[in-house]
């Protein structure tokens, strides 16, 4: 059985106005993880990844470099316990709480 996990995430850089998020809900449905993306009013960019730990951390990789016109900093990932509460990838638009 393989391993579930989470993972909260916080991309910084050039990552608005980039198209970051849409790529982003691409890359989760070729890398095939759940959950959501969404744009902050800090300019960064908010993702939670959940499913099999392999694909969550390939699409971690693939946004350290994100689309090309995006010019990725940092990275910051919370690993969190597994909910299983997605069943899908989507955009968010707002605060998701």
């Amino acid at each position: 059985m393989k391993k579930k996990v989470s993972a909260h995430t916080i991309i910084s850089g050039r990552v608005q106005g980039v198209f970051f998020r849409m790529e982003t809900l691409r890359a989760a449905d070729r890398y095939g993880v759940c959950g959501w993306v969404r744009n902050k009013s800090d300019g960064t960019v908010e993702a939670m990844f959940e499913g099999d730990e392999a694909r969550v951390r390939s699409i971690l990789e693939w946004c350290k470099e994100g689309p090309p016109s995006a010019s990725v900093n940092h990275v910051d990932v919370k690993w969190e316990a597994y909910r299983g509460e997605f069943e899908d990838f989507k955009i968010r638009y707002g605060d998701p709480f």
